[in-house]
């Protein structure tokens, strides 16, 4: 099991730590609802630092991120962030990643915890032109501030102005006095906020300035729990959950970030499966009667028959209802369909909604 460099912090402010992805991480502290809505009115503070960072360099650094992502990285310029995926060769996705370009050649690829492994092997096969790549998953810490008082609560510790930063735009600056800070307006909750990037070493004094500077904003360490229960409220998906190996970006419901103005891996067939139509797709929905919906639950139809699978749900802590995601068959699929869900083997109705589930 491998520790971030906050481990200790997070196990002395009395973490509830579970292992996730290789990692011994906090799941909760003080609660999940009441982490959740810290997050959701303030500001809440989460340590990310599982995910994998990988750096690209080289003249041809942007031709293999272009050959092995779904989205067209060519249209990002320097201090921008692009969501993006990489497909594999038989419809599905390796992984969902982050794509950032440090200078025009010069990228970083921010990935799932659980897949840096897979992910670099899979980059790796494709890099037949030298391009120069770096692993610093281990050496790097990530946390995410998140919430509508982020921007408030840390400008005192950067000369970054951070209230006219935009959505999905980074810079390199000093941060609580240390240099080489990726600052990134960027989250996984919906809520707004940033995520920072910095070398292991100065993880405690990073950490201990954002607290000490989140005093007068009451900000919270916050823990997975709650990250996943603001993602699903948002309706983004969740690798290993939502999206796989056997899911395409076409289903999920993730073709804004499959550009078919070049080639990429199996390109082709997500452009056949496009125009020809899926027959299944992601779906959000919401509980009309009484039940949680959790991962792997069946989606019936009223006679009873099987027509897909829960991936996520929860009772999601700022509707005060039960919703979930899911893949279903297409004829299903519309806004207002009324489906069932099967908890322990009764039909719990339920309907199709628009994502996010938050608006």
């Amino acid at each position: 099991m491998k520790n971030t460099a906050l481990t200790d912090k997070h196990i002395s402010l009395g973490a509830k730590m579970v292992p996730f992805a290789g990692y011994n991480m906090p799941v909760q502290y003080e609660g999940i609802n009441a982490e959740h809505a810290v997050v959701r009115g303030g500001v809440g503070v989460f340590d990310v630092s599982h995910m994998g960072e990988f750096i690209l360099k080289g003249e041809n650094a942007l031709d293999l991120i272009q050959r092995v992502t779904s989205n067209d990285a060519s249209k990002l310029y320097d201090g921008k962030v692009q969501y993006s995926c990489l497909p594999n060769e038989d419809g599905g996705i390796v992984d969902d990643l982050l794509v950032y370009r440090i200078d025009e050649k010069t990228y970083m690829l921010v990935v799932n915890a659980s897949n840096i492994e897979k992910d670099w092997n899979w980059i790796q096969k494709y890099n037949d032109k030298d391009v120069e790549m770096h692993n610093i998953s281990d050496k790097t810490s990530l946390l995410a501030i998140q919430g509508p008082k982020a921007a408030e609560a840390l400008q005192s510790l950067t000369d970054v102005d951070l209230a006219s930063m935009e959505y999905y735009n980074f810079v390199k600056g000093t941060f609580a006095g240390v240099e080489n800070v990726v600052i990134s307006a960027t989250g996984y909750t919906g809520a707004g906020g940033f995520e920072i990037y910095f070398d292991n070493e100065h993880a405690d004094v990073i950490w201990d300035a954002i607290f000490e500077a989140g005093k007068p904003f009451n900000m919270k360490p916050i823990g997975l729990g709650a990250r996943d229960t603001l993602r699903l409220e948002m309706g983004f998906c969740l690798y290993g959950n939502d999206i796989d190996d056997a899911t395409s970006p076409i289903e999920a419901g993730l073709g804004w970030i499959t550009k078919f103005s070049k080639k990429f891996t199996n390109s082709e067939a997500l452009l056949a499966q496009k125009e020809a139509g899926v027959a299944r797709k992601l779906i959000g929905f919401e509980m009309i009667e009484r039940g949680i919906p959790r991962h792997d639950y069946e989606i019936v139809d009223a006679d009873g028959n099987v027509t897909g699978r829960v991936t996520s749900g929860t009772q999601a802590p700022s509707l005060q209802k039960a919703i979930g995601m899911g893949y279903i068959d297409k004829a299903l699929a519309k806004e207002g369909t009324e489906i069932y869900i099967n908890i322990r083997n009764n039909k719990i109705k339920a309907k199709v909604v628009k994502f996010p589930f938050n608006k």
